[in-house]
């Protein structure tokens, strides 16, 4: 499959989970949504632009399972979590309760909403190894009267860790305590249904694991929270008029939160290209194969180093976390790259250095081997 993307194949690309990576055919329907915009920019932005991306987040949410006006397009999941943290009117005292293995520009937006509001921003620990059983239970003992809000990711950026959030959510919900869910690894690499979650919030990538072209993410909310979202950017959707394309029946979610003036839309428009680049390429069976890939890799390296896994195999989707000694993790992912033309994630959590390989549909088990073989991996 690594010729049907646009991968340097001098490069032994082992981070898709920090951009993506987009595939040939997904970035020529791009090319080709943005050549017709050009052809004539008002017919397209004014008169046509809300009933094609109604027709993508149909697609989106048919692959997501998730009712259609309960979605919308934004650029990354870090702007969703930003348009709930400043939908929300904190009191002074409340308390938004998170893990410690959360993506460090998610913990500054939450930071930063709770200290100008005057609430506590405060972190369960979920230790190393990872047991999914003790995940509830620890979550449930930082809940106090003053949570007002749980903040998880469903599958972690540093650590890789799938989170068992569906019970989570369900007992927040008992609660009255708002979940708000960054999904931006999950997509395209676990199976998500957002019906069935019942998240209040969720919001994931779409250029991450689904592989759409780079800026594409959608915002999940549930219809009895939809009033209360505010948009990143003030513009036309406030006023409650959808434009001039009065018939495409949007909604005022769809219109608050994309009707924000010019902007480049054709990636959004791609992400039912993705979609099919992936269902007609039987995908399940690319994500186990890449699974399988990921955590034999992480095994061999628990043996190099007699260091133990982090988690169970099946806590890991297709990313994995290869242990290494504690070291400087930038000066590490410098010596891949430069001394053997590998680009690899290296992470720190607690105190510990992974490598967090991520492999998709065009890895091979030589681009797997060439980074075990590496001089920068070797500490034996």
């Amino acid at each position: 499959m690594r010729d049907q993307f646009l991968i340097d194949p001098e490069l032994v690309f082992l981070n898709h989970g920090s951009f993506g990576a987009c595939p040939r055919e997904v970035f020529e329907a791009q090319q080709r949504w943005q050549l017709e915009m050009e052809r004539n920019p008002v017919a397209f932005l004014s008169r046509r632009s809300a009933a094609l991306l109604r027709e993508a987040r149909v697609q989106l949410a048919r692959y997501l399972s998730a009712q259609v006006n309960d979605l919308v397009f934004i650029n990354n999941a870090t702007t969703g979590v930003n348009m709930v943290a400043q939908s929300l009117a904190l009191q002074p005292g409340d308390e938004v309760l998170a893990t410690d293995h959360e993506y460090g520009a998610c913990d500054a937006t939450w930071r930063a909403h709770c200290e100008r509001q005057g609430a506590a921003y405060r972190k369960v620990e979920i230790p190393l190894p990872f047991a999914p059983g003790e995940f509830l239970p620890r979550m449930l003992t930082g809940i106090t009267p003053r949570t007002r809000v749980i903040f998880v990711s469903h599958i972690t950026s540093v650590t890789a860790l799938i989170f068992p959030i569906a019970e989570l959510c369900r007992v927040a919900r008992e609660r009255g305590i708002l979940t708000v869910i960054d999904g931006a690894h999950a997509p395209g690499q676990i199976d998500v249904n957002l019906d069935a979650l019942g998240a209040d919030f969720y919001t994931g990538n779409c250029h991450k694991w689904m592989c759409a072209p780079k800026g594409s993410a959608f915002f999940h909310a549930r219809p009895e929270h939809h009033e209360r979202l505010q948009p990143p950017t003030i513009s036309w959707g406030m006023l409650g008029d959808p434009g001039h394309d009065a018939s495409t029946g949007s909604t005022p979610l769809e219109r608050r939160m994309q009707w924000q003036g010019t902007r480049d839309i054709a990636g959004w428009l791609s992400v039912p290209a993705a979609i099919e680049f992936q269902s007609a390429r039987d995908w399940p069976a690319v994500r186990e194969r890449c699974h399988g890939m990921a955590v034999e890799a992480m095994h061999v390296m628990c043996e190099r180093t007699g260091i133990p896994p982090a988690a169970p195999d099946d806590s890991f989707g297709q990313m994995a976390l290869l242990p290494v000694p504690t070291q400087d993790r930038h000066a590490l992912r410098e010596r891949l790259f430069k001394e053997s033309g590998i680009e690899a994630q290296v992470t720190e959590h607690a105190g510990r250095t992974f490598v967090r390989l991520s492999v998709q549909g065009y890895t091979t088990p030589q681009d797997i081997q060439r980074l075990l073989s590496a001089p920068a991996m070797q500490f034996i």
